[in-house]
């Protein structure tokens, strides 16, 4: 007998699924969507338009649609040589690909560089490489990147979680389960906590462990012109692999693996993702290599002391309105409330103010800790911060009145 499902999902499509898939869809509209949401889903309400403060985005620096870069791109199509549409494992040679990488490779002060589809197939495909047939334990902060995480279970590997920043109960985990691999964000994602880094790379040298370090969320950001938080501390010699999305900062379909010399020929055969996947559009490396120009220029220079500036100030003016985002040390600042309904409710008071944040809820976060994840962008306008912490006070006082 077919599950039957809410009469928001018509009926004539019940015949199309399988039972199976048919009582998960029925779970997801009749109790997640029809009770937790109120009927509504979570990632869906008002479209901000020009007027709107909108903080969803990643695009930090607010380079993704620069005149320079727009232009670069439209007239280097008639120019530049068009790769084969392939997989970049078959990609050798002089050709804009590889001067990609080893141009990006010399930005970051790293031996060389590996270009991928997305941030999560840098991810996936670097840890499936590395786990594979190895046995190694890898030893996860438990608010890592799912991509990690995705790309150990790919590999069969050994997830060992650790708190968050915590680097006793990592020393522990490590004296018990012994030397292995210790991966972690410098900028996480849903709070915007940063990452011991000094504490970590002491950690990993004194037990032997390799360091990997997710830049996301800092490379374009943090550092000399952009160079990310491990540049920023001198540790590069100490931190095996640099992964990234470079559509944050970089605001570009890519992600990145920084790496020693010899690894790049050993991915491209090893790495599923990498091997299954297309490689990167004449147009995605022309647009990266604009904005690489732009990042490491007196205006990226001017929009990270912006951005910083705005950060601080944001997260100064919500403490004193008693609302806690201690948690934030970077231009991600977020939100938090106990459960998914009363994330929707903030969600819609601070759109119906023509502010509008990123909802997060499981599997981004656990499950009773959804958030509204504000990030901060460079160009945003300095007096609409005093608006954004006095309506997220007034967006937190309604919550307590319902």
């Amino acid at each position: 007998m077919k599950a039957t499902l809410p009469h928001s999902l018509q009926e004539d499509l019940q015949t199309k699924f399988p039972d199976f898939l048919l009582k998960k869809m029925n779970d997801f509209y009749a109790n997640r969507m029809g009770k937790e949401w109120n009927g509504k889903h979570i990632l869906r309400g008002k479209i901000p338009n020009e007027n709107s403060i909108d903080l969803t985005s990643n695009d930090y620096l607010k380079f993704s649609n620069d005149p320079q870069v727009l232009h670069s791109q439209l007239t280097a199509f008639g120019e530049i040589h068009q790769n084969p549409l392939m997989s970049a494992s078959f990609i050798h040679g002089n050709n804009p690909h590889t001067q990609l990488e080893n141009r990006l490779a010399d930005f970051f002060g790293a031996e060389s560089a590996i270009l991928c589809q997305s941030g999560y197939a840098a991810n996936l495909g670097l840890m499936q490489a590395l786990v594979e047939d190895s046995g190694v334990p890898v030893y996860i902060d438990m608010m890592t990147h799912m991509s990690v995480w995705n790309g150990i279970r790919l590999g069969n590997g050994k997830a060992i979680s650790f708190m968050h920043n915590d680097m006793s109960h990592l020393a522990r985990r490590i004296n018990e389960y012994g030397a292995g691999i210790i991966v972690v964000d410098s900028v996480y994602s849903s709070n915007g906590s940063l990452a011991p880094l000094y504490e970590l790379a002491e950690i990993a040298r004194a037990n032997n462990c390799t360091l990997i370090v997710d830049e996301s969320h800092s490379f374009g950001t943090h550092g000399r012109h952009g160079k990310g938080l491990i540049h920023e501390s001198g540790i590069t010699d100490l931190v095996l692999f640099r992964t990234a999305s470079l559509a944050k900062a970089f605001g570009s379909r890519a992600g990145i693996i920084l790496c020693p010399d010899g690894f790049r020929d050993f991915f491209n055969i090893t790495s599923k993702p990498q091997i299954f996947s297309s490689a990167l559009m004449p147009f995605d490396i022309i647009g990266l290599r604009a904005i690489s120009d732009l990042i490491q220029s007196e205006t990226g220079d001017e929009r990270r002391s912006r951005l910083h500036q705005y950060s601080f100030q944001l997260k100064k003016l919500l403490l004193e309105k008693g609302i806690d985002v201690t948690e934030s040390e970077s231009q991600i600042i977020s939100l938090k409330v106990n459960s998914e309904s009363k994330m929707m409710f903030l969600k819609e008071y601070l759109e119906n103010k023509g502010i509008y944040g990123a909802p997060f809820c499981t599997p981004a976060t656990a499950k009773k800790k959804p958030l509204l994840r504000f990030s901060l962008h460079s160009e945003l306008p300095q007096d609409m911060l005093e608006y954004i912490a006095v309506n997220c006070q007034k967006a937190f006082s309604a919550l307590t009145l319902q």
